[in-house]
């Protein structure tokens, strides 16, 4: 980044000798060296110099770079970006989990870890049909309601019902929901993600809010489904 003082001196003309100064420098260079030094004038100017080993552009696919991605728009990609960040947070630690533990219950009022995996598909499919089918919160199908609610709610229902399944159930049902909501995401724009539900539930609320809830509320069940797995039977104890 530039610093401020170094501005104030451009702006105020007190950097004019370094100019001069420049300028001297160009006429003597050779043009090679010329273009050389453009460059990294250039990128100077821009606060885009980066020590040795830091790269100024990195990947657009990579994991751990937050920012824009082939396909989308610019916010739209940095959302897909920091929704691929997080998934990895839930099922790396699962893997492996099998039916029964899947279905451990540690008390009357406890969800499974079965059912929290379901029950975020069930939150991003809701998140779906409100931001991309445009339906009205809890107005869809009672087909939908259905399929989805005893995920979505948990509770009695979910215990109930969620259950008897491996985790390749889960897994399947999890990358079909965001294969949706990818696909979906292509064919909007940076427009349509601040579109403003003036609404909602807890407020005027855009549609980025809207999904950055969907990728928080992933990290807070990651958070819960590591410790349901610490305390099944035969579990580790935590090193850290």
């Amino acid at each position: 980044m530039v610093r401020p003082d170094i501005l104030t001196r451009i702006a105020t003309g007190m950097v004019s000798i370094s100019l001069k100064i420049a300028g001297f420098l160009m006429t003597s260079l050779p043009i090679a060296s010329r273009r050389t030094f453009l460059k990294a004038s250039a990128a100077a100017a821009a606060g885009m110099v980066v020590s040795e080993g830091i790269s100024a552009a990195p990947p657009a696919e990579s994991m751990t770079i937050i920012g824009p991605r082939p396909g989308y728009t610019p916010q739209i990609g940095t959302l897909v970006s920091m929704l691929g960040f997080i998934r990895p947070a839930v099922t790396r630690p699962v893997k492996g989990i099998t039916q029964a533990n899947l279905d451990v219950l540690f008390d009357a009022n406890a969800n499974s870890i079965g059912a929290l995996l379901l029950h975020l598909a069930a939150t991003e499919t809701y998140y779906q049909i409100n931001t991309f089918d445009g339906m009205k919160w809890g107005s869809w199908s009672d087909a939908v309601k259905q399929k989805w609610d005893p995920a979505m709610s948990l509770g009695d229902a979910g215990r109930k019902t969620i259950k008897g399944h491996d985790l390749d159930f889960y897994l399947n049902i999890l990358k079909e929901t965001r294969d949706r909501s990818l696909a979906e995401f292509k064919k909007r724009d940076d427009a349509w993600l601040m579109t403003v539900d003036e609404k909602w539930g807890w407020g005027p609320t855009n549609n980025y809010c809207k999904w950055f809830h969907v990728c928080e509320h992933e990290s807070h069940h990651a958070g819960q489904i590591d410790l349901l797995l610490k305390r099944l039977p035969g579990a580790k104890a935590s090193e850290g």
